[in-house]
């Protein structure tokens, strides 16, 4: 080994995000309940992860389509029905769907039960919208759909009326 190589100085071990079973932030937006995991803070930006909870008959936000960013959904519980574009897929326990920028995409569950999946945002920008929400209907604002699709903007998504 050469003198270059050698140092006194321990070398920094990045901090590790663990997140128990009664922790993490909660935001409440209708009948889903949201419990962030990681908001980007402790990844760089690079991924956001969330445990959403969908009541049983929880119609989900209006199609849209996310530019900058790509949102992961695995099911933990339940059936989540997917429309993207045209198509529906019931996405049950084990399932992961990957919505890729500019893929036209909505979920529901239409189901007696409840739902639990666990969302990724890649980076992590959309965890703020749900915040922004939240903040929106704490304020007494109501959550309209042109309310909705205003905050979507900020976060570089737009609503896919069109399905395709």
């Amino acid at each position: 080994m050469t003198d270059e190589l050698k140092t006194d100085e321990p070398t920094a071990v990045p901090a590790v995000s663990v997140v128990g079973p009664d922790e993490g932030e909660v935001i409440v937006l209708g009948s889903t309940r949201m419990r962030v995991l990681e908001d980007g803070s402790n990844t760089g930006h690079r991924i956001g992860i969330a445990e959403s909870v969908l009541a049983p008959h929880t119609p989900g936000p209006p199609q849209h389509r996310h530019a900058r960013h790509d949102e992961g959904f695995y099911i933990v519980s339940g059936t989540v029905r997917f429309t993207v574009a045209d198509q529906e897929y019931d996405a049950t326990a084990g399932t992961l769907v990957m919505v890729p920028p500019g893929a036209p995409h909505t979920f529901a569950n239409r189901t007696d039960r409840p739902a639990v999946m666990l969302s990724t945002f890649t980076p992590d920008l959309y965890v703020q919208y749900f915040r922004d929400l939240r903040d929106m209907s704490a304020d007494g604002r109501p959550l309209t759909p042109r309310a909705s699709l205003q905050v979507m903007s900020r976060y570089a998504t737009e609503p896919a009326a069109d399905g395709g």
